[in-house]
């Protein structure tokens, strides 16, 4: 019986580290490792993917583009933890929640461009809602997150993790000039039909985001609660391994988010919190940036695939 090659390019960073801890000691796959004198030369690496069965591709996005470019053997199948791909004809957004039939696409996929941390749960919230017809398309949508250190790359983790003098800030607020990359992925794949404003931030811990989207109930259709917008991602996530929707709060004093609360898995967690006389709703979720918006999100798609092979 033929067990998969699985190639990490890539697996010195963060990305990559994390995927390469999720699948040392599986007997389920064959991990294909460079040394590295080989990581940087272009033409090993180029054997290296084009010898896999599943490659996972944690670079930065020119190099994504340059490592798929490189693909020859038909058979070679890609998940590409980079921004390079998300909104790419002929990619398959690799965020198996996002309705019935997306586990099975990915599954299928030649190519499968996996999701952003922040766009992880942003889309999560927004796509049930808008598909539903609850929240509209045009929504003036604000959307605030905060992320440990880990999500700005080795180069983030050295900074905050030195023993050196250098003070580092408790909290930055960064994509000040309203111009993320990720503002597409979310615009696409949530289904909305207005740019919305995304105000990221780094906290000084190492991973995990508490990610929030403010509503106004006036400014949807008549009629429309909190309960129908809570019974919505209710239904959609009926099932779902890794998504957790937690009760609606709409009295007393609500419990605070704890971005660090599901570090090390990769599971999702949204709640609604509403407070009726105001009309207002904010839409949360918790989840790591290493888990399920990154390493953990691509092993799962990963394990969709294996399963397909079967």
């Amino acid at each position: 019986m033929h067990t998969p090659l699985v190639f990490i390019d890539g697996d010195q960073g963060t990305t990559g580290l994390q995927i390469h801890a999720r699948l040392q000691g599986r007997q389920d796959v064959r991990l294909l490792t460079l040394p590295h004198t080989e990581r940087k030369d272009p033409q090993r690496r180029a054997e290296a993917i084009n010898d896999a069965d599943i490659a996972l591709l944690c670079l930065p996005d020119d190099a994504a583009r340059e490592a798929v470019a490189a693909i020859h053997n038909p058979a070679v199948r890609v998940i590409d933890a980079s921004s390079a791909h998300r909104t790419t004809p002929g990619w398959v957004y690799g965020l198996p929640e996002l309705d019935a039939e997306q586990a099975e696409r990915i599954a299928r996929a030649k190519r499968v461009s996996n999701p952003g941390c922040y766009p992880t749960g942003a889309i999560a919230l927004l796509r049930p809602l808008i598909q539903a017809g609850l929240l509209p398309a045009d929504y003036p949508l604000s959307i605030h997150a905060i992320s440990g250190y880990s999500g700005g790359g080795r180069a983030a983790v050295e900074l905050h993790e030195q023993t050196s003098a250098v003070k580092v800030p408790a909290l930055q607020l960064y994509g000040l000039e309203l111009a993320h990359k990720h503002v597409p992925e979310i615009e696409r794949h949530a289904g909305l039909a207005a740019r919305p404003v995304f105000l990221p931030g780094y906290g000084d811990y190492r991973q995990g985001i508490a990610l929030s989207i403010p509503l106004q109930l006036r400014l949807l259709a008549g009629g429309i609660t909190a309960e129908h917008l809570q019974t919505c991602l209710e239904q959609h996530y009926h099932g779902a391994r890794h998504v957790q929707v937690m009760p609606l709060h709409q009295q007393g004093p609500a419990s605070k988010l704890d971005p660090e609360a599901l570090n090390d898995t990769n599971d999702l967690r949204l709640a609604l919190f509403a407070n009726p006389a105001y009309g207002q709703v904010v839409l949360t979720a918790v989840f790591d940036n290493l888990g399920k918006g990154a390493s953990g999100a691509a092993v799962q798609n990963l394990d969709l695939m294996l399963a397909a092979l079967g």
